[in-house]
């Protein structure tokens, strides 16, 4: 059966979350394909209210098995806070599947990140400072860090050892910090390994098979189509490809799996960060929508 995605086609805070949890009843797998904890997805499950970041929102549905798929960056921290704050709401995540492919985010992306946007002053990006667009960036530059190297940890410390030696410099000399140690990164990211390791598979063959037996595949962008890094509103961009093609290669499902492509937009549009938006309303018309729809950012929180 083709595989459906489903994407915002406007800067973000669609409802995509809402969306997929409508479709949660109707198919078997929910993948995400891209992004990190820069986006947030709301969910409404009768009375309760539930804020995903990293986890796809097909974690809410019993039925579903949610993917992360290797086109997300990942903070381990960040993804096991979110499952233990809905395992002790009473919501299973055992059935979770991670991609050995997917890159994680460590302490120097997050520093990097922080500390970049404060340099560009007048000129910052908007930027959550999560640590993404390093994370994407060392993954671009061949020195990023896998999950699948959690497991290794004679090729964890060589990596990290290679990605410090150039990025402590500019830490210290640039942007006059403290250097980061490596036995510190890495005693902490050993830690994960074994908390991670029954979730960690490769995706691309379990969603191959998936699909080949027959199964509803859901593929969920996060961000929106005006932050896709190469059609959005660039610089004022994420750093990857929240539109339908990015969702062939940050999951490995080839595009003539594809069979349908749905498009999430609201009444009227909103953006979080900095970047342009021409038809922004600064009065009290746009405060009034603001209001009524609720327009909080799950992640920014503005």
């Amino acid at each position: 059966m083709p595989a459906i995605v489903l994407l915002g086609a406007q800067w973000g805070d669609e409802g995509k979350g809402k969306a997929t949890d409508i479709l949660g009843d109707r198919v078997d797998y929910v993948v995400r394909y891209q992004g990190g904890n820069n986006a947030g997805h709301t969910v409404v499950i009768g009375d309760q209210k539930y804020a995903l970041h990293l986890l796809p929102s097909g974690i809410l549905s019993p039925n579903v098995i949610p993917v992360i798929g290797n086109g997300v960056v990942i903070d381990p921290g960040v993804l096991l806070e979110e499952i233990r704050g809905l395992t002790e709401r009473g919501i299973d995540c055992s059935k979770l599947v991670i991609s050995t492919n997917a890159h994680l985010i460590t302490p120097y992306h997050r520093t990097i990140d922080k500390v970049s946007e404060r340099f560009l002053g007048k000129s910052k990006i908007g930027t959550t400072g999560r640590g993404i667009g390093p994370a994407y960036a060392d993954k671009i530059n061949r020195i990023g860090i896998r999950v699948q190297d959690l497991f290794d940890p004679s090729i964890l410390r060589q990596k990290l050892e290679a990605a410090l030696r150039d990025k402590n410099q500019v830490l210290i000399k640039v942007f006059n910090r403290k250097d980061i140690e490596v036995d510190e990164v890495l005693t902490e990211y050993l830690a994960y390994a074994e908390i991670l390791r029954p979730y960690v598979a490769d995706t691309v063959l379990l969603l191959d098979q998936a699909l080949k037996a027959g199964k509803q595949v859901l593929l969920e962008g996060s961000q929106g189509t005006l932050l896709d890094v190469d059609h959005g509103t660039y610089p004022f961009v994420t750093s990857s490809n929240p539109t339908a093609g990015g969702a062939c290669t940050g999951s490995g499902i080839g595009p003539t799996k594809i069979g349908r492509v749905i498009g999430i937009v609201k009444a009227y549009t909103t953006r979080v960060g900095s970047g342009p938006f021409p038809t922004e309303l600064f009065d009290e018309d746009g405060e009034k929508l603001r209001t009524i729809g609720g327009e909080i950012g799950v992640t920014t929180g503005i």
